[in-house]
């Protein structure tokens, strides 16, 4: 694990949220806009790209490359870059872009900044509802255009009484959903479609578990530090690491997550 003094760690926080602000500016003028144009980059299916995403990363690569030259980054459009102070920025400019293209303020921006041993920090952006939620160096806060707060996860204890998102109703593969499908089915509540979106909730108090399947690390890296730091737990489905995307579960806290994977992993 690198080892972040106090002072590098207030400059690695107030620019994460500087690269949130960036990326936020060169999106909004796309959303819901007939400008917006859209690819597929996934001739099996649909994995829509925008010029928004590849907007966003680009000014934010642009920030990395001026203010951080010796990390490196990771990108859901623009690869990976080589650094040599042993820290990443992972970067998602647009996660949950299916909902972007569609209109829904569901989708956000990712930014981790992580190491070896994982993610150290991250931020879940909202641009549109001027949501941002952010844990990790010392920080665990949330605001918005309702004030703002500190980040704590719930204390629920029993699946019967959860809230359980994920993003696709078939999770994953057949195998995937059937897992999903033993924890649903003993929560109280069980809704879809809500990409980063749900993980902030999670982090925020709103609900408890978040269960998703073929996720990169992209896609976890930032939801990761966000809600570990507001006191959940975040794993892939055996209780080992996440950060390498796979199947993920994300807990409110030690109790519920381990009924999850009891459930996940019955059949």
């Amino acid at each position: 694990m690198i080892q972040i003094d106090p002072e590098l760690a207030k400059r690695l926080v107030t620019l994460g949220h500087f690269l949130a602000d960036e990326a936020g500016a060169a999106i909004l003028p796309y959303f819901r806009s007939a400008a917006l144009g859209t690819e597929n980059k996934d001739a099996a299916g649909y994995d829509p790209v925008t010029v928004a995403d590849r907007a966003a990363e680009d000014a934010m690569r642009a920030v990395l490359a001026r203010q951080r030259p010796e990390d490196a980054i990771l990108g859901e459009e623009r690869g990976s870059s080589a650094g040599t102070s042993g820290l990443t920025w992972v970067l998602d400019p647009i996660d949950g872009t299916r909902g972007f293209v569609s209109g829904t303020p569901t989708w956000g921006v990712l930014i981790a900044l992580s190491d070896d041993s994982g993610p150290r920090f991250g931020i879940v952006d909202q641009p549109y509802t001027c949501e941002r939620f952010f844990g990790g160096l010392g920080e665990a806060s949330w605001c918005g255009p309702h004030g703002s707060g500190a980040l704590a996860t719930r204390d629920t204890a029993r699946l019967e009484d959860a809230v359980l998102f994920t993003t696709f109703p078939e999770v994953g593969t057949e195998s995937d959903a059937a897992g999903f499908r033993r924890v649903a089915q003993h929560a109280r509540l069980t809704r879809y479609g809500m990409d980063c979106y749900a993980y902030a909730l999670l982090a925020a108090g709103q609900i408890d578990l978040v269960i998703e399947a073929g996720l990169n690390p992209y896609d976890i890296h930032a939801p990761i530090a966000v809600i570990e730091a507001a006191g959940g737990i975040v794993t892939d489905w055996q209780g080992g690491p996440a950060h390498g995307g796979g199947r993920v579960v994300a807990a409110a806290n030690a109790e519920i997550h381990a009924r999850a994977l009891d459930r996940l992993n019955a059949g």
